[in-house]
């Protein structure tokens, strides 16, 4: 049975727009962009996801060895479009074990990215400033792409923060000593732009990090 939409921030209720408001609200954040039921992942649900969203649908492309798509979630309704997506992947740790990576793309003052670092967000704050070095790099849609650590997450994750196409570009990565792959220039290519090649896309088990 599909679920309900709830609050991308809290994950609390939503109330869908009615007389009295033409947005969806949270008793504690008030006006928000509903976060949809997660789907088990499939080409044909993240095909569904991607021709929706108004922002990037970001994944490593091509998938490093042994990695598996592993479910999208994303935070819009059906007049707005999807305005914050999520994406996970997981495969081989770089130091062995298993490894979780999630890449959330989303337009200021949503708070899915947030939400899924631990942070009480909605955004990252000073965590991003153009006044110190970046601590890794990346590769979003051809455009390096400084990306900067976030110290104040939890400890069994490693999280990271950048902009890309103008909006904040989140990558979280689990166990936290899984942050040695975001040293290797990953490649992000943004789904939207992917076409045919999307049925080539390996899918595993949903990841229950989407869930959280």
């Amino acid at each position: 049975m599909r679920g309900e939409p709830s609050c991308p921030r809290c994950a609390g209720r939503v109330r869908a727009p009615g007389l009295f408001s033409d947005t969806w609200q949270c008793d504690q954040h008030g006006a928000v962009h509903p976060m949809q039921p997660v789907l088990p992942p499939s080409v044909e649900a993240l095909g569904v996801a991607v021709a929706r969203s108004q922002v990037p649908v970001w994944l490593p492309w091509p998938l490093p060895v042994g990695w598996l798509f592993t479910g999208i979630a994303h935070a819009g309704d059906d007049v707005s479009g999807a305005r914050a997506t999520a994406v996970a992947c997981s495969g081989p740790a770089p130091l062995g074990g298993f490894g979780e990576l999630v890449l959330i793309a989303e337009e200021l003052g949503v708070g899915l990215g947030a939400r899924y670092a631990g942070l009480a967000g909605p955004d990252p704050g000073d965590s991003v400033s153009l006044y110190k070095p970046a601590d890794a790099k990346l590769l979003a849609a051809g455009r390096p792409t400084p990306m900067f650590h976030v110290p104040e997450a939890p400890s069994d994750r490693a999280v990271f923060v950048g902009e890309a196409r103008g909006l904040w570009l989140w990558a979280i990565v689990w166990p936290e000593t899984s942050a040695l792959m975001m040293y290797d220039e990953l490649v992000l290519t943004d789904l939207r732009d992917a076409g045919a090649e999307l049925e080539l896309l390996p899918c595993g088990a949903l990841s229950p990090r989407l869930l959280g």
